[in-house]
């Protein structure tokens, strides 16, 4: 099925919505990061959590830096237009995608274990989550090398979904806080959980609706050959 025009403008403001609020969380945690005593001063309900990322400074830098890339990359990737016009910045784009991805599972991970505030319920959520993450791409991965096309793109958008999932997840945050009724440690593991969940789910129907439209672009990341694309999706 081919996707109506409006729906798939809706789309691509979510997206880059989402991108946004992803790229200014993690400026906000930059400056946290550098100007500490200022954040910590602070009146805001999250001076208490800056405290806490400013005492795993360089893990934080290690999670934040490739995100930012992660979440102006991820976007790209996924343009039709860029692929198209642009095949070589693709291919190389979307090696340091992967890259980038695969320092922010690993780092997600050992956050999740040192640096959780909502306790067993967030390390739950961000290590499922991050597991599947890691999966999703290495599958996108594999099928590209075999020139799978449209199990690559399935995958592929699974995992960036997976992966801008840390940025729905910041809204919720921010209703959790507005109804100051729960503690962060009572709601961020609810928030993660609900983030990562909604995102996941949007990813999957967004598949099944346009599963099976046909393949206007042969292409693969990993070599100069184009890849002989099937006649349908899937």
């Amino acid at each position: 099925m081919r996707p109506k025009t409006g729906l798939v403008r809706l789309l691509w403001t979510c997206i880059w919505i989402l991108a946004f609020i992803g790229l200014a969380a993690a400026v906000r945690r930059l400056l946290a990061l550098d100007l500490p005593a200022q954040f910590s001063r602070s009146n805001s309900p999250t001076a208490a959590l800056d405290i806490g990322f400013s005492r795993h400074k360089l893990l934080t830098l290690v999670h934040i830096l490739p995100g930012m890339l992660f979440m102006v990359l991820g976007p790209l990737q996924l343009s039709r237009t860029i692929r198209n016009q642009h095949l070589r910045f693709h291919r190389w784009s979307g090696r340091v995608f992967l890259v980038c991805c695969a320092i922010i599972a690993v780092s997600a991970l050992t956050m999740s274990f040192q640096m959780a505030i909502g306790g067993a319920n967030e390390t739950a959520a961000t290590v499922l989550y991050a597991l599947l993450f890691v999966f999703c791409l290495t599958k996108a991965f594999i099928h590209i090398r075999r020139r799978e096309i449209a199990l690559h793109r399935e995958w592929m958008i699974r995992g960036f979904a997976i992966g801008l999932g840390v940025a729905t997840v910041r809204p919720i945050i921010g209703a959790f806080f507005a109804a100051r009724r729960l503690s962060p440690h009572e709601f961020f593991g609810t928030a993660f959980w609900l983030g990562f969940t909604i995102n996941l789910i949007a990813a999957e129907a967004w598949i099944n609706y346009t599963r099976g439209r046909p393949v206007a672009e042969p292409i693969t990341l990993f070599s100069g050959e184009k890849a002989r694309a099937p006649a349908l999706r899937r």
